[in-house]
């Protein structure tokens, strides 16, 4: 009993024919939803890359290498530029930690020089926060007074939990609105006292024209003493100057710049770049660096050297060997990957006339910031097109403005992480640095007298080994890395893996899609235009009826079936469904009437009866 009825039982009866039909058609959902889904996640798919490496070895380009000594300039030939500076920050070292440099290694007079700016020291100097009720000490009066102002810890970004006489910082203002302030602190007074140096050496090194700085650098005579590329010799010719704003005379090697670009066909130190640089520490400028040596930096001839970014670090008295690997990438463009090709689509200027690079990019970008919202270009970038460096005697609130700005930048407020993009293309040298102490003791004495004597001419001292640094840059094999993206899917694998789902799980083949696609679209849209014919057809005639006023004709009238409740179903009626058949019609349905065959009609070959044929009661 399937159906209980307060009358008995309703059996539910289902005819085969129906259930093969709905099993039929529920299958057939089943796999074209199925199929309907693989080919979502292909098309889904379809812009999918894959990585391909290929490593070949052959004879290998070298790289441009630039060095450039850690100090920018020779401080003998700076100190007129700086003493109002170097007494300044004199002042505030004996205020703070109660010692003076009389004994310290730096043995130069600052009392006298051409510096200015001592009003402008006055405005920002250094502080000494008392406690955090936001009092401080003035480093260079001694006076107390009330700070206001938004607190920014550069040391951490939690507040320092410490004795909050250690730390120390300064105030910049708004000059438009002195109510505008910024409180930059510090937990340890040798980064606060180096970072309040930078600001101010910016302001003066601004204001210096680039030739005069060129002079006041390194020369190539003074920073190298001896070169090897290859076992043959080399000189400062085939070095290439570059001027860096934050670390002077830079020189590359192998920059390409004549039109020539060196390569080697053997790996190991011996077959690299192997140069003895002079670094000359005693006439380091001790508040601006604190660390001894050189910076080196491994670059394509067409890239930009990065030296305050990316820039290796070689110290003295030590031998430096850099083994390099070099690798070549290439990504896929859009819609692949979010990359640029050449930087044209990125609507920021390129102010280093070198190639695009996401760096050159986001440098720029902010450069270009810092002109609009300060008018004046940051002294460590490129200048824009009809820009000049800040300076504090033009641009007296240009201090507050960058440090705001860079503040923005920093937690990417400007936008220039979003327009920036990497490159697709691009070189990339894998470093391996050891370091080994050089020169030997036993080998110490002869070197440094031969190498005095080389440059006997040029350098009126014994050299030490602190000022000498040896640097070794060589391919550690010669086998190019070259890394790849692909198109994991092409329109021919597109339509092989839609063929196979299709094969799969409906049978199908391209003749099978055919037939569909006509059935499917081409009988339905025929059936359906068919039948807008004929009703359009019907719509025109009754309107000319109408026009002529006349009755509609028997002829005229459209003959319409009947269905006969018997075939109901395509099944055979049992009995049961026999006896639910309905009743006949009072008005009986027009049926055809039977045939008139002359074969049913009795017709005999005699004309009369016979005699005997006839009944006894007739004689």
């Amino acid at each position: 009993c399937l159906t209980p009825t307060p009358h008995g039982c309703r059996r539910i009866v289902v005819s085969r024919g129906r259930l093969r039909r709905f099993i039929w058609i529920l299958l057939t959902l089943s796999a074209v939803g199925l199929i309907l889904w693989q080919c979502a996640e292909l098309l889904m798919n379809y812009y999918s890359a894959s990585v391909s490496v290929t490593v070949q070895f052959q004879k290998l380009p070298f790289p441009a290498v630039t060095i450039c000594n850690i100090n920018p300039y020779k401080y003998s030939s700076m100190k007129d530029y700086l003493s109002e500076l170097d007494k300044e920050t004199k002042k505030a070292l004996e205020t703070f930690y109660g010692f003076s440099e009389g004994k310290s290694k730096v043995r130069r007079s600052v009392d006298e020089g051409n510096g200015t700016g001592s009003d402008f020291f006055k405005q920002i100097p250094l502080l000494k926060f008392e406690d955090f009720s936001k009092t401080a000490t003035d480093l260079r009066s001694g006076k107390k007074r009330k700070i206001e102002g938004s607190v920014f810890h550069k040391d951490s970004s939690i507040v320092n939990s410490g004795d909050s006489n250690d730390i120390i910082g300064f105030q910049l203002c708004d000059a438009n609105n002195s109510s505008e302030c910024a409180l930059y602190t510090f937990s340890s007074g040798v980064n606060a006292i180096q970072e309040w140096y930078k600001l101010h050496y910016m302001n003066i090194m601004a204001q210096i024209p680039l030739e005069t700085k060129e002079k006041l650098s390194y020369s190539a005579d003074d920073l190298l003493l001896t070169c090897f590329f290859d076992g043959l010799s080399c000189d400062k010719r085939h070095f290439t100057r570059f001027h860096h704003p934050l670390h002077g005379n830079c020189y590359t090697f192998n920059s390409g710049e004549n039109g020539t670009i060196l390569s080697t066909s053997t790996g190991g130190s011996e077959y690299g770049l192997q140069v003895v640089l002079y670094i000359d520490e005693a006439d380091y400028n001790p508040f601006l660096v604190t660390s001894t040596g050189a910076k080196i930096i491994v670059h394509d001839q067409d890239e930009y050297p990065f030296i305050e970014d990316i820039g290796t670090e070689i110290e003295t008295a030590a031998a430096t060997s850099i083994g390099m690997h070099f690798t070549r990438s290439r990504k896929l463009s859009k819609p692949y990957s979010d990359c640029t090709e050449t930087g044209a689509d990125i609507p920021v200027e390129n102010l280093y006339n070198k190639s695009y690079s996401l760096q050159i990019c986001l440098h720029s970008c902010f450069q270009k910031a810092m002109v609009d919202s300060c008018g004046c270009a940051q002294y460590a970038q490129p200048l824009p097109a009809g820009a000049e460096y800040c300076n504090y005697k033009k641009n007296p609130n240009w201090m507050y403005c960058y440090y705001r700005l860079h503040e923005k930048f920093v937690k990417e407020q400007l936008g220039c992480q979003q327009i920036c993009k990497d490159a697709c293309s691009f070189k990339e040298w894998a470093l391996t640095t050891s370091i080994a102490q050089w020169p030997s003791t036993v080998s110490e004495d002869w070197m440094l007298r031969v190498l005095s004597w080389d440059k006997g001419q040029k350098i009126n001292k014994k050299l030490n080994k602190t000022d000498l640094a040896n640097l070794m840059v060589f391919y550690k094999d010669l086998n190019e890395r070259f890394i790849s993206e692909n198109p994991a899917n092409t329109l021919v694998i597109l339509l092989s893996n839609f063929g196979g789902q299709l094969g799969l799980w409906m049978s199908c083949s391209v003749v099978c899609v055919i037939e569909i696609v006509e059935v499917f679209f081409i009988d339905s849209l025929s059936i359906v235009m068919r039948r807008q014919w004929q009703k359009a057809k019907k719509w025109w005639n009754d309107r000319k009826r109408d026009r002529s006023g006349k009755p509609p004709q028997a002829g005229d009238l459209e003959r319409h079936g009947h269905d006969n409740p018997v075939c109901i179903d395509e099944d055979l009626p049992t009995f049961n469904t026999a006896l639910r058949l309905p009743l006949p019609q009072d008005n009986p349905l027009p049926r055809t009437p039977p045939p008139n065959y002359s074969t049913l009609r009795l017709e005999t070959a005699f004309t009369e009866q016979l005699p005997d044929t006839l009944e006894v009661g007739q004689h």
